[in-house]
């Protein structure tokens, strides 16, 4: 049973290099999306058949002009680099496509990959989540995301600061104690590290792990980008679990994709007067499973391993019990607008700003703050000593600190 919008279709074992090609020309050229992609390709039985009856009666763009196919060389070019950083193709009907994203609406029927392919048959779990995290958050995270690999799931995320690097982070943990590694789906093209600050864990994941983009090379990221990265890790995964997502935040709408393709919907909860947890406690309000553990979270996915387990070959079934059902509000993407330029790093903002960045109204462990800010003991202790005497922060009679609110 396919997803709402999913394909069905059946794994083809070849595929020529010339048709390759046709297939990239077709998708690369405009007012070419997936849907018409797969219409064309159904009508003809081949790109290259369906570019030769487009070149014969071309249809007319929006401005009158007659639409023109993006020429081969461009596309020898586009694959050329995707050759030159170790990346590899991979098409909607390969057996190796991800089985999970080929159920879901809207999947690209083109992917660039680069990295263990065969991560994406590992029944990858979605972490998602702010970027503005709190120092809590973060650590459940990378401990929640270091569980499930060593559980043997992968672990998806999208790359951005905050919950995302954390849980790639963990599942990288995990790997090195035995478990399976993660899955970056990147919002540009393979060779575009997007934020800047996170060159060394795409390669790292590159290397241990797995990056996914369905965009060619040099592509900067932008807003639509944002959109469709969300929809692809939805897709990978046999479930979405949110920590930390404020009202309107792109994590609702990676969990709204998810529960329209069957998956399970799972937030973590949080504190009700900080921000930074208003979505996520909307999502269980709105049906999503609470979840406190990894534990929690492969009990969740047991019936879709298990539908994997039956057929390894066949896509694993979607479940159709989802109970979440998001809100309008979830329809909205909050990802950033068109990227010009990379603004600062988050590590070079004031220690201090910093710190109250990472902190909430729930008290953390000043242990915690050492290991996310990155900086010694001492420097902390002296920034806290300074946020108290301001008023913004209070010490816990258990050890930890938490914004003052």
């Amino acid at each position: 049973m396919a997803g709402r919008g999913g394909s069905d279709v059946a794994p083809r074992l070849t595929l020529t290099r010339a048709e390759g090609v046709a297939r990239i020309r077709l998708l690369r050229s405009a007012g070419i999306g997936p849907v018409a992609f797969r219409q064309w390709l159904d009508t003809h039985g081949s790109a290259q058949a369906a570019l030769a009856a487009l070149a014969d009666a071309p249809p007319k763009t929006r401005d009158g002009s007659p639409w023109h196919a993006v020429t081969a060389a461009r596309i020898e070019d586009e694959m050329a680099a995707v050759m030159a950083i170790g990346g590899r193709y991979l098409f909607h009907d390969q057996p190796n496509y991800p089985p999970a994203l080929r159920m879901a609406e809207g999947a690209p029927p083109i992917l660039i990959m680069r990295g263990d392919v065969g991560l994406a048959r590992r029944l990858p779990v979605a972490l998602v989540g702010a970027r503005n995290a709190s120092a809590g958050g973060l650590r459940m995270a990378r401990d929640m995301a270091r569980d499930l690999a060593r559980a043997g799931h992968a672990v998806v995320s999208g790359l951005a600061r905050g919950i995302d690097a954390a849980a790639h982070r963990g599942a990288i943990e995990g790997q090195l104690g035995g478990g399976v590694g993660t899955i970056g789906v990147m919002p540009g093209g393979i060779d575009v590290p997007y934020p800047p600050e996170h060159a060394a864990l795409i390669e790292e994941i590159a290397a241990s792990g797995l990056l996914i983009t369905q965009l060619p090379p040099g592509t900067a990221p932008s807003t639509r980008h944002f959109h469709g990265r969300n929809r692809i890790i939805a897709g990978l995964s046999a479930g979405v679990v949110v920590v930390e997502a404020a009202e309107r935040s792109g994590a609702l709408v990676t969990a709204r994709w998810a529960a329209e393709d069957g998956r399970e919907v799972m937030a973590v909860p949080g504190s009700p007067l900080d921000p930074r947890c208003h979505g996520s406690n909307r999502m269980i309000q709105d049906g999503a499973v609470l979840v406190q553990s990894a534990d929690d979270v492969l009990g969740m996915i047991a019936d879709f391993a298990m539908a994997e387990a039956l057929d390894e070959e066949a896509a694993p079934t979607p479940l159709p019990h989802s109970h979440y059902r998001a809100r309008d509000a979830a329809t909205e993407p909050a990802d950033p607008a068109p990227v010009i330029a990379p603004g600062p790093a988050a590590d070079s903002a004031p220690l201090v700003d910093r710190i109250v960045g990472l902190l909430g109204p729930v008290p953390v462990a000043v242990d915690d703050l050492i290991e996310q800010t990155g900086v010694d003991a001492g420097a902390v202790q002296a920034a806290l000593i300074e946020l108290e005497l301001m008023g913004q922060v209070r010490r816990d009679p258990g050890g930890g600190v938490a914004r003052r609110v």
